[in-house]
C-alpha cells in the first residue's frame, strides 16, 4: 500500500451501520481519524437488530469449523472488556449475561447427535459439561422432564443486541464520527485502481479508505468493482418473542434444542429463533416458520403454551459461501471488506472492530483474520487467470 496520510488528515468512509460498521467506526474515530458512516436505513436496525445476541462459540461449533472457532473464541474472550469499555463510552449497559448455555436432547436419536457435539467440543478445548436429566432439571426446572441429556457450556453468554446497537451509535458519534442514515444505496468511486470516495444521498465524500460493512447488501453497492465484490447473500431468519413474568422467568440460561434456540431477557422477553431460509430478501413472516419455532420451543419448555406472543420479525444474515466472515483488503487499493459474518456478527464484533481498525490505521493484517480474506474464494484456471465463484 502507498504511504498513509497522518491520522488528523485521513478521511475514512464506512458503508453499513450495523454492529460491525458502527464498532469499526467507533474505534477509528476514537483514534483521531475523520470517519463518516453511511447507512441505507436506520443504523443498527438490520441483521444487528434482528439477532438474538448469543455469544456461543462453544455451543454452536460444527465439524469443519475449527479455524472459524479459533476466531470466535478469541472474540468471545474479548467481550467482557469490550462491553465495559462500551458502557463507559456510551453510558449504556449492554446487559452481558453470564449464566451460560444449555443444549438439550429430547430423544435417544438426539442424544447420539449431542454426544458427537460434546466430543467435538472436548477435542477443541471447549469447557463443556455433560448433564444428566436430573442435573439439567436442577438448573432449569421448567424443562421437559422427559429430556434425555444435555450439555452446559458455562462460558457461552448473551448480550442485549438492541441495546448494543444504541450504545455503539452513541460511542461512535461521541468520538466524533459522522453518521448519515436513510441514504439508500451508497456508491463507491474509484480512480486509477483505488477507492477515492463514496456517493450517497446526495453527498459526495472523498475518502482515503473505504470499509464495506453492509452485510447482505454489500454486493449491491453501486460502483463496487466485480473483483472486490464479496460473495455474500441474505439468509432469511424468522423469530418470535413471548412474554415471561420478569420476576419469575421460566428460563434463565440460553437454551438450544435441535431445531430452535430460546434466549431469556431480563425484561421478561423470551426470544425464539430462528429459521434458516434461502429466499433472498423476502420479509414475509410465515405460518410454517412460526409453527416450526413454537413447536420446537414447546417440546423443550412446555410452559410457554400460555404465554402471549409480543413480537415476530424477520432478519437477513449475511451468509458467505463457507459461513465465515470476509475480512481484509481487496485488490482495489483503499477498499476493505468487513462482511459475511452470517450468524456470528454480534459475537465477532470486538475482534472485527479491533483488527479492521488496525488494518486501516497501520496497513497490517492481524494474523487472526488472515485466513478470512476475500482471496480464499479465488480460483486459478488452467490459463493462470483469475475467476470467481458465485455466491
Amino acid at each position: 500500500m502507498s504511504a498513509r496520510p497522518q491520522s488528523s488528515t485521513r478521511k475514512i468512509a464506512i458503508i453499513g451501520g450495523g454492529v460491525i460498521g458502527l464498532s469499526i467506526g467507533w474505534r477509528l474515530a476514537a483514534s483521531g481519524l475523520s470517519v463518516a458512516l453511511f447507512e441505507r436505513g436506520k443504523a443498527g436496525h438490520g441483521a444487528s437488530w434482528a439477532a438474538a445476541g448469543m455469544l456461543a462459540a462453544g455451543s454452536e461449533v460444527e465439524p469443519g469449523e475449527s479455524e472459524l472457532f479459533g476466531l470466535l473464541k478469541q472474540s468471545q474472550a474479548n467481550w467482557p472488556a469490550f462491553a465495559a469499555e462500551l458502557a463507559q463510552a456510551s453510558g449504556l449497559d449492554v446487559s452481558l449475561r453470564t449464566e451460560g448455555t444449555i443444549t438439550i436432547a429430547l430423544s435417544q436419536d438426539e442424544v447420539g447427535r449431542l454426544r458427537q457435539t460434546y466430543a467435538l467440543q472436548q477435542q477443541l478445548g471447549v469447557n463443556s459439561q455433560w448433564l444428566t436429566r436430573t442435573e439439567a432439571l436442577e438448573r432449569e426446572p421448567y424443562l421437559n422432564p422427559r429430556l434425555a441429556g444435555a450439555i452446559l457450556v458455562p462460558g457461552d453468554h448473551q448480550v442485549e443486541n438492541r441495546i448494543l446497537v444504541q450504545a455503539l451509535k452513541l460511542a461512535f458519534t461521541r468520538a466524533g464520527g459522522s453518521l448519515f442514515e436513510g441514504i439508500g444505496n451508497a456508491g463507491i468511486k474509484t480512480a486509477s485502481g483505488r477507492a477515492v470516495g463514496v456517493s450517497a444521498g446526495g453527498i459526495d465524500y472523498p475518502a482515503d479508505t473505504i470499509v464495506v460493512a453492509a452485510g447482505p447488501w454489500s454486493p449491491e453497492i453501486e460502483g463496487l468493482p466485480a473483483i472486490a465484490s464479496p460473495p455474500v447473500r441474505p439468509v432469511k431468519g424468522q423469530m418470535t418473542a413471548l412474554a415471561m413474568d420478569p420476576t419469575s422467568p421460566i428460563l434463565t440460561h440460553v437454551l438450544w434444542t435441535q431445531k430452535a434456540y430460546l434466549v431469556p431477557r431480563r425484561d421478561g422477553r423470551l426470544l425464539i429463533g430462528a429459521t434458516t431460509e434461502e429466499r433472498g430478501f423476502d420479509t414475509a413472516i410465515t405460518a410454517g416458520g412460526m409453527l416450526s419455532l413454537l413447536e420446537s420451543a414447546w417440546r423443550a419448555l412446555p410452559g410457554i403454551e400460555e404465554m402471549p406472543i409480543i413480537e415476530s420479525w424477520v432478519g437477513f444474515r449475511p451468509g458467505s459461501r463457507d459461513d465465515a466472515p470476509i475480512l481484509g483488503e481487496t485488490s482495489i487499493e483503499g477498499l476493505i471488506l468487513a462482511t459475511g459474518h452470517h450468524r456470528n456478527g454480534i459475537l465477532l464484533t470486538p475482534i472485527t472492530a479491533r483488527t479492521i481498525a488496525r488494518l486501516v490505521l497501520t496497513g497490517e493484517t492481524d494474523p487472526a483474520i488472515a485466513p478470512f480474506g476475500l482471496s480464499r474464494f479465488e480460483d486459478q484456471d488452467s490459463k493462470g487467470t483469475k475467476s470467481w465463484k458465485s455466491a
